[in-house]
């Protein structure tokens, strides 16, 4: 017998992406050991109608308080704690639409759809992500586009492509218009209001940014979704192309839509215009979006008689499903747990302010959207961020000779735009989560459009600097 014969051939290790898990807890140890190496520091805050700023000019250094060994798993605890209704909602989303999907209304309603949208694939992904834009434009559905995954996801089922394309026309269409939020309270007017701007000012030349940035997202996504549906090789998910539907499932479904099925569909669509008009005018949360699902789901059940511990068992293996991608977002969290309480942020902020101070007119717009942009990676809240940053980016304009207006401009851009890759982001894990889509391969889809979503910016902020956009 030879020696090779005998001895068990050794097999090479191929190291692939690592998981999600795996890369926030490297950032969470990052930011855990950033507690020991940044100096902490403090901007004073004043409340003013309701409303905390920073005080400019006022920052200062503070007793180091870095993260103990303890304190770095503790803040992963804090993290699920804090982002508990974010956690559950999404656990509750996912035991409601399989209740809808056990009906059999939700397949039924795909291949109607696969036949009314037969080679019109592109009217179907304009007229989606227009409409969500203008959501996201009034700020209306930013946090609650959650809500609306489950039905992208059935759409692109439909038209035979992946779960990033059924993510990408609700998500990023709503962020097509988030991207500059032209009539969005509480960031565009909060910006405004902080920076002493009037209150929804520029819109015009704000609407001429948001329509370059919707055609650009919409042909962005055109183009994918067409290279997919010429290859489904081509998928950034490979051949697992609805990591959770099930796409043979369609292909059997019925193509009538019987009277139980248009019942469960309309109670579905009058649950989620009930919350949407909660939102306007009660100032509904996420808290009663999740009431509304269970809501929906209960119904949903009565409607198509299904017992009660079916429906039990159907919920919560619909919950199960979900698990994985629902506690990510606490994981992302305790990021900016230890990021809080090693007391950095502030540090951060006055950094940036010392690196944009010297530069001046255009090149001062253009590197002021890069750190907003790259802040916001941080700080994904659009108006958490505005309260830190915009009390210092409103005289650092003024020093650069930028009007407050392209302040205020490159805050909400920079907010914007890196809100759909920061892993930090508790909506964009929790919209990942439902459609089971890894985090590194989101970013390997969505980068590019990242880019050109800043080269716009750089360039409307340039026009804007030549052209004095004001006022002030």
């Amino acid at each position: 017998m030879s020696e090779d014969q005998g001895t068990p051939k050794k097999r090479k290790r191929k190291l692939g992406l690592p998981d999600a898990y795996v890369i926030l807890f490297a950032i969470l140890i990052l930011a855990a050991a950033a507690t020991y190496f940044i100096p902490a520091g403090s901007f004073e805050r004043e409340t003013t109608d309701g409303i905390t700023t920073v005080i400019p000019d006022s920052y200062h250094n503070i007793d180091q308080q870095p993260s103990s060994f303890i304190e770095i798993f503790r803040a992963i605890q804090q993290g699920m704690i804090d982002s508990a209704g974010l956690i559950f909602l999404v656990l509750i989303i996912g035991g409601a639409f399989a209740v809808i999907e056990h009906t059999g209304a939700i397949d039924a309603l795909i291949m109607k759809t696969i036949n009314k949208t037969k080679n019109k694939e592109y009217l179907l992904i304009i007229i989606v992500c227009t409409l969500f834009s203008i959501f996201g434009a009034l700020g209306i559905i930013v946090n609650a586009v959650i809500a609306f995954i489950p039905i992208g996801i059935i759409l692109a089922r439909s038209m035979k492509l992946d779960a990033v394309v059924g993510v990408s026309i609700i998500y990023l269409g709503a962020y097509a218009g988030f991207n500059t939020a032209f009539l969005d309270p509480l960031t565009t007017g909060m910006a405004q209001q902080i920076a002493q701007v009037p209150l929804f000012s520029g819109i015009g030349f704000r609407i001429l940014i948001y329509i370059t940035v919707l055609v650009a997202t919409i042909l962005y996504i055109w183009w994918y979704a067409n290279k997919v549906k010429k290859n489904p090789e081509k998928s950034v998910l490979g051949n697992n192309r609805f990591p959770k539907y099930d796409e043979k499932s369609v292909e059997n479904a019925t193509n009538e839509l019987t009277g139980i099925h248009k019942l469960v569909i309309t109670w579905l669509a009058v649950g989620i215009g009930i919350y949407i008009f909660g939102v306007f005018l009660f100032e509904w949360s996420l808290n009663e979006m999740a009431a509304m699902f269970i809501v929906i789901a209960i119904g949903t059940a009565v409607i198509a008689k299904i017992t009660p511990n079916k429906l039990v068992e159907v919920f919560f293996n619909g919950c199960k499903g979900l698990v994985y991608g629902a506690l990510i977002i606490g994981m992302a969290r305790s990021i900016v747990v230890v990021l809080e309480n090693g007391q950095i942020l502030d540090t951060v902020v006055q950094g940036m302010a010392a690196v944009m101070e010297p530069f001046s007119s255009v090149l001062g717009a253009i590197v002021m959207l890069i750190a907003n942009g790259i802040f916001n990676l941080i700080v994904s809240s659009g108006s958490g961020q505005a309260v830190i940053v915009m009390p210092i980016m409103t005289p650092l304009a003024d020093i650069m000779e930028i009007t407050r207006q392209v302040a205020v401009q490159a805050y909400k851009m920079g907010d914007g735009f890196t809100n759909v890759i920061t892993p930090i982001s508790g909506i964009l894990m929790a919209n990942l989560a439902i459609a089971g889509i890894p985090w590194t391969k989101w970013i390997k889809y969505i980068f590019p459009l990242v880019l050109i979503w800043f080269a716009i910016g750089a360039v409307y902020l340039t026009i804007a600097v030549l052209i004095g956009w004001g006022p002030i």
